[in-house]
């Protein structure tokens, strides 16, 4: 395609003055050698080129025809660059939201669109710049809170390190339970901390509360967990973390762990779809003036703050409400609630 060929101390006014008159083509590479440059032009038109640059006293420059390279024109999201692959029925269908923890993209396809999850995930690999995606297969399921997963582009390796607020996780998404949507709320739990606190984290995971909090305050928690795999990236994360706390890892049923006279100053009780089992034993180990963050799947404040005051009347307390939020949308009209509570 047709260059103006200028020497190397001249290319940037040429340009600038190129862009201004509307001349120069912006899809490629402007090129250099070791004396001169090569900017690629839009017109075909010699005598027109010369004429406006004589206007500027730029006159005659060396007109050449050469190769060019490219740009490479990203997609400005998932949908963009999938326009060309998929109907708009279907690029309309799917989830374009996606989940990156660490270097790996966890995305949702609807079942009739699974032909199509290959395309997908390059396509997300490539706007992601992350070395994995996976597919979920499944909800959150079992004790473990664990989900099918599959490999539809990239590197096949499910193990990563997250970051977020000056913290490393490291945890493997096949395994373990954890969502990076939730770094915000982990913060806010966080920055309400005392030092000197005594905390139990009732389902920790990979212990994403305990380790941002250890990490900044001078605590003790208690990290419970039922899942084995999970217990052990949170003693992973413990050494792979400079932390100011004391977290003490137990992989155990929550239920079966024994915490003899202890009383906690604050409890974590972020398992919103059965949290309310373990209600009961929140109140048991709380103390007077202590803080409960605890979460549910509702459709209303309402319906949880009522179940909390009816636990609250069994054990002879009394809460106040210290905040109450919707942290996440779970589906159409439900959501993933934050109640702080606090034992009086």
């Amino acid at each position: 395609m047709l260059s103006i060929k200028i020497p190397l101390k001249g290319i940037n006014e040429i340009k600038n003055i190129l862009i201004k008159e509307n001349l120069m083509d912006k899809n490629y590479k402007i090129k250099t050698d070791e004396y001169y440059g090569y900017i690629p032009t839009k017109t075909q038109n010699i005598e027109e080129l010369n004429k406006k640059l004589k206007s500027k006293k730029i006159f005659k420059l060396n007109i050449e025809d050469i190769d060019f390279e490219p740009f490479r024109k990203e997609p400005r999201s998932i949908s963009e660059g999938l326009k060309d692959k998929l109907t708009n029925e279907e690029i309309k269908d799917l989830k374009t939201s996606f989940d990156i923890i660490g270097d790996l993209t966890l995305v949702e396809i609807p079942a009739k669109l699974e032909k199509h999850k290959l395309t997908i995930g390059k396509v997300v690999l490539d706007f992601t710049k992350t070395k994995s995606v996976f597919m979920k297969k499944s909800e959150i399921k079992g004790i473990t809170r664990t989900r099918e997963i599959e490999l539809i582009s990239g590197e096949d390796n499910s193990k990563t390190i997250h970051k977020e607020h000056g913290i490393k996780l490291a945890l493997d998404i096949k395994n373990v339970y954890f969502s990076p949507r939730l770094a915000t709320e982990r913060k806010r739990v966080e920055e309400e901390v005392n030092e000197g606190e005594l905390i139990l984290d009732m389902f920790t995971g990979v212990g994403p509360y305990p380790i941002l909090i250890a990490k900044n305050k001078n605590v003790e928690i208690w990290g419970v967990d039922i899942n084995k795999i999970a217990i052990d990236y949170l003693k992973e994360n413990i050494n792979i973390n400079k932390l100011k706390g004391i977290i003490h890892p137990i992989n155990n049923d929550i239920n079966e762990v024994e915490f003899k006279e202890l009383k906690f100053n604050r409890v974590i009780m972020n398992l919103p779809q059965t949290a309310y089992n373990f209600l009961d034993l929140a109140f048991s180990l709380i103390e007077y003036n202590g803080v409960i963050h605890y979460y549910e799947i509702a459709n209303s404040y309402e319906s949880i703050i009522n179940r909390i005051d009816k636990i609250a009347i069994k054990h002879d307390k009394k809460v106040e409400i210290l905040n109450k939020r919707k942290v996440k949308s779970t589906s159409p009209c439900m959501w993933h609630i934050g109640i702080d509570l606090k034992i009086k």
